[in-house]
């Protein structure tokens, strides 16, 4: 199982050598991923109706791809990934277009994750419909691959009109992973016949049992195999890093290919302390 961790977007601040140094030092110490929330408005609790949203405009998220773009330029190695993307509320072509350009400039190190967004306030503010997100998903996802590995591509379908255009550059590997994060059953049929992974934002227990059964069971179904789907968890580490490895433990057992230790919301005071948990945790998972 290759471990990652979350980048603490809403808590690392503003300093780009602080942020440097954080993307630096987490990849010389051998996690294999480092992945970014992403949000582009958040809504004022102030604003008519109210708002009850767990983010606010107060909550502060660095722009996913300019921030992948410069993570690439002071790292090498460590892969990169969107967790998630709201993909729906984006212009697909744009969309294909920046994240080719980070798998370029990361030589092939990006994965991105997407999903459908609960935010409508951010969908209305970007002009985009809130209702019909999952069909647009969908068709997204084809029309990205299409891209990525086509020079030219003509599209004429409900949500696309491409007419004998293509990107240049195209990305190095002719093709991006795309891994689906949701945890509602038709998201999770969705990503077991498009995705090439889930990102499972369920603690261990008997609903993430139920959603792996309805995964895997959507994989067969699709004659996928299961083996070669991949599986994401996420860890928080709070302050005692024992209890965080023994979360660790069970999301391999379980057959996750990937785990990320996440530090947000987790009582952390300042930046620092985001990376000596994330170090003390891997310590513990590496030794045992």
């Amino acid at each position: 199982m290759e471990l990652g961790v979350v980048f603490p977007q809403r808590e690392i601040g503003n300093d780009p050598a602080v942020i440097r140094s954080y993307a630096q030092t987490v990849e010389a110490a051998g996690f294999a991923t480092l992945g970014a929330y992403d949000h582009v408005l958040g809504a004022s609790p102030h604003r008519p109706g109210g708002w009850t949203g767990r983010y606010t405009d107060r909550d502060p998220f660095h722009e996913v791809f300019v921030l992948l773009g410069y993570l690439a330029a002071v790292t090498t190695r460590i892969g990169l990934s969107t967790e998630v993307l709201v993909l729906p509320q984006r212009q697909t072509a744009l969309v294909a277009k920046q994240a080719a350009e980070v798998d370029l400039l990361s030589g092939g190190r990006l994965r991105l994750g997407v999903g459908l967004g609960w935010n409508q306030v951010e969908y209305q503010a970007l002009g985009v419909p809130f209702a019909d997100r999952g069909r647009r998903l969908a068709e997204q996802v084809g029309v990205l691959r299409r891209l990525w590995a086509e020079d030219v591509v003509s599209v004429a379908s409900h949500w696309h009109h491409i007419d004998a255009a293509g990107l240049n550059p195209l990305p190095p590997r002719r093709g991006i992973p795309i891994w689906f994060g949701g945890r509602a059953e038709p998201a999770l049929r969705r990503a077991a016949r498009l995705a090439d992974g889930w990102i499972a934002n369920i603690a261990p227990g008997p609903e993430l049992d139920r959603s792996l059964q309805v995964l895997r069971a959507a994989l067969a179904g699709h004659g996928r195999a299961a083996a070669r789907f991949g599986i994401a968890g996420r860890v928080t580490v709070g302050t005692d890093p024992h209890a965080a490895v023994e979360e660790l433990r069970t999301w391999a057992r379980l057959g996750a290919s990937h785990c990320a230790l996440n530090t947000m919301d987790a009582g952390v005071a300042a930046p620092l302390e985001h990376l000596e948990r994330c170090l003390r945790a891997k310590r513990l998972w590496d030794a045992g």
